[in-house]
């Protein structure tokens, strides 16, 4: 039975997927290397409580979160794992080391990862059995979806485990069959980011108008109907006969657009710097931020019948 746990790294998804854990009645401990993170994480907290108040999501236990900056602290007693530091191997490889010898064999460790094969990171841990892909939705207190993907090396029992245990806290698994680069819902958000992207650069369309298309036109569908059911409702004779002259004309570039390149050089990288597609004020990120979570409890309370 999974009871404690730990979160190693507070970036943007720690603080909300802490709170959600610990809403489910769960002994959480959340780590940071860094004191800022802590803080800012701490901070979260009460905004991430009344959200799920909000979503109707009751306490089903006495949780708790206690933050440290210690890792051997974090890791202490944990039935599971979660490591939630940046997307880069060598990074996720050194926290691995470190819990190595600090968790029992028992301990399962789950990564964040947005799209790292579970099989390359595996390789880093002395019991590759007990290590799977839990890829939580960004925001993670609000997104009721989770990824779960087995290594090569995952045991069946493992995956089981955590299935069960996301469905135990009312939250939907998606169980992932083959181990893909970005699993699945990072390469479909992907394929169409890329298409965007293209078509911006091309001259096609304003960034403001592509996001009130997709938003107000398949945003507003797929949120009722998935796209496996989007085939079915629209015809697959239709889809096959536009597939046939469109799929040609698709952005199918392996790298990078120019465009992304080049704001990334001039530091303007989004709402963490003030600036990226769109340019945005202290005010502004901190308004974003609560009409959007606002958006998505109302979206959410629909699509579950309780609005």
């Amino acid at each position: 039975m999974i009871e404690r746990i730990a979160i190693i790294g507070m970036g943007t998804m720690g603080p909300g997927m802490a709170a959600r854990l610990a809403r489910g009645g769960l002994q959480v401990s959340a780590y940071d290397v860094a004191p800022a993170a802590i803080e800012r994480a701490q901070a979260m907290q009460g905004m991430a409580e009344g959200v799920l108040d909000s979503l109707g999501i009751a306490a089903t236990g006495a949780g708790s979160v206690r933050f440290t900056d210690d890792i051997a602290v974090a890791v202490s007693g944990a039935d599971l794992v979660i490591e939630n530091v940046p997307e880069k191997i060598e990074i996720k490889a050194e926290v691995y080391r470190q819990i190595d010898g600090l968790v029992s064999a028992e301990t399962i460790v789950a990564s964040d990862t947005s799209g790292i094969p579970i099989t390359q990171l595996q390789a880093h841990i002395s019991n590759p059995a007990r290590f799977v892909g839990m890829h939580w939705s960004n925001p993670p207190h609000i997104i009721p979806m989770i990824e779960v993907i087995a290594g090569e090396q995952t045991a069946p029992e493992t995956v089981h485990t955590i299935r069960d245990f996301i469905r135990s806290l009312g939250l939907l698994p998606v169980v992932v069959k083959k181990d893909v680069p970005g699993f699945v819902e990072n390469r479909v958000l992907y394929a169409l980011l890329r298409e965007v992207v293209d078509l911006v650069e091309r001259g096609v369309i304003e960034p403001e108008d592509v996001d009130t298309c997709v938003s107000w036109g398949i945003g507003y569908k797929l949120a009722v109907v998935g796209p496996m059911a989007l085939l079915d409702m629209a015809g697959l004779d239709i889809y096959n006969s536009v597939s046939t002259f469109l799929n040609a004309d698709l952005a199918d570039r392996k790298d990078v657009a120019p465009m992304v390149g080049q704001k990334i050089a001039a530091g303007t990288l989004g709402l963490k710097s003030g600036e990226g597609i769109y340019s945005y004020t202290p005010e502004r990120i901190t308004e974003l931020q609560r009409e959007r979570a606002r958006k998505l409890v109302a979206i959410r309370r629909i699509l579950e019948g309780t609005d």
